[in-house]
């Protein structure tokens, strides 16, 4: 019987070992306990590169995941498991319960949310459900979690709008400045030159109305901009 592969990832490593070591207990269930994004990503591409079997699920602390997230030149570990790895069902750890913070975990790909003092039971039929493709999430939160979804949505479209603004070649640059590259990399990239893209680089900042790059990339990412191909 294959096992399902859990990779714990929690900031307070003593939870986090405890954790995966009574999930491991379980006769279908197998535990990895980290206590950085860092650590995760490391564990994650290390299996890839082994060939070992993929992980199923990712047990994720809120909070450490959200300190990633505010970081607007950062993704956080979530957002890149969404994106990399769709198989990879993610559930968020939640030292209290939070609409907001939980609708933003949905909205970025998660499937789930549970609180920290819940029972291995509740957990374990959390985890076993996101692997069906179900979505958990409290009960007293649902209706928070719905005001917040809508509102997301809400800002979303406004978002596209705003990017929607632009001019072809000023979206080429935008999805460039999402891949991460200089404006000496755009300017050789797009057959321009670097004034030519400081210009575009002004002109984008100025329709989407904000003072920087990584505010225009975060803007970017929340409507759903894809960056430009690194191959090409």
């Amino acid at each position: 019987m294959d096992r399902i592969r859990v990779l714990v990832v929690d900031g307070h490593r003593i939870f986090a070992e405890s954790l995966a070591t009574a999930l491991t207990a379980e006769q279908d269930v197998e535990a990895t306990a980290v206590g950085t994004v860092a650590a995760a990503l490391h564990v994650i591409e290390r299996a890839r590169a082994g060939g070992e079997p993929p992980y199923d699920v990712l047990l994720l602390d809120a909070d450490l995941d959200g300190a990633a997230a505010a970081a607007p030149d950062e993704e956080s570990l979530l957002a890149m498991a969404a994106e990399r790895l769709p198989a990879l069902r993610s559930v968020m750890l939640a030292a209290e319960d939070d609409a907001a913070q939980a609708a933003a975990a949905l909205g970025a790909g998660a499937s789930g949310w549970v609180a920290k003092d819940s029972s291995l039971a509740r957990l374990l039929q959390v985890i076993r459900g996101v692997l069906r493709d179900e979505t958990h999430v409290p009960p007293a939160l649902l209706t928070g979690v719905l005001r917040e979804l809508h509102r997301d949505r809400h800002h979303r479209s406004e978002h596209q709008r705003l990017v929607e603004s632009l001019t072809p070649r000023e979206l080429e640059v935008l999805r460039c400045m999402l891949a991460g590259l200089g404006r000496k990399a755009v300017a050789e990239r797009l057959y321009l030159s670097p004034h030519t893209v400081r210009t575009h680089m002004q002109n984008v900042l100025g329709k989407l109305g904000v003072h920087s790059t990584l505010a225009a990339v975060a803007l970017a990412r929340r409507a759903g901009v894809p960056p430009a191909d690194p191959a090409t």
